[in-house]
């Protein structure tokens, strides 16, 4: 799929204007093979563990994109090599993690695109804890389950409906 975040904020002002397109912040850093990848948003909220994480990209990804609520943590990472190719496999389009990744090399050599605050080298606990397909907040944005979210070079956008 092509498209460019900055045209669908210049072709949708009037979605911008009404909050039904909004830009995440500028703080995320890019892992992965995909610079560029869009998809269906499916949420998951979770502080400093991943079971959940987990055990969603171990279902079927159908081309959509896990959006982490981690509460913005930057001392412990929410997704490693691992998880970043088990959601590959099963295809995801992408993960926006709102706190840390780790395995970074590992990630990179993933077919996958991920966005995620910074790296740690410590893993997650895992009790299970977290909420799924619920709504989030993102960077001061709120993300619903079914939004659209298109990530490239120059951002992330997430829109209330498929732009493109």
């Amino acid at each position: 799929m092509t498209f460019a975040t900055t045209d669908l904020c210049d072709d949708h002002p009037d979605l911008l204007d009404d909050g039904r397109l909004a830009v995440l912040p500028p703080v995320f850093r890019h892992y992965g093979q995909n610079l560029r990848f869009c998809g269906s948003v499916t949420t998951l909220k979770v502080f400093e563990d991943n079971a959940l994480v987990r055990a969603t990209l171990e279902a079927p990804g159908n081309g959509n994109v896990l959006v982490i609520d981690g509460g913005a943590s930057l001392r412990r990472a929410l997704v490693g090599g691992q998880l970043a190719l088990l959601a590959q496999n099963n295809g995801w389009s992408g993960i926006v993690v709102d706190g840390c990744v780790r395995d970074s090399d590992e990630i990179d050599a993933c077919a996958i695109g991920v966005r995620a605050l910074g790296t740690h080298p410590q893993k997650s606990s895992k009790a299970g804890a977290g909420e799924r397909n619920g709504r989030i907040c993102v960077g001061g944005v709120a993300v619903r389950p079914g939004d659209w979210l298109y990530a490239d070079a120059d951002g992330i956008v997430v829109a209330q409906q498929k732009l493109v």
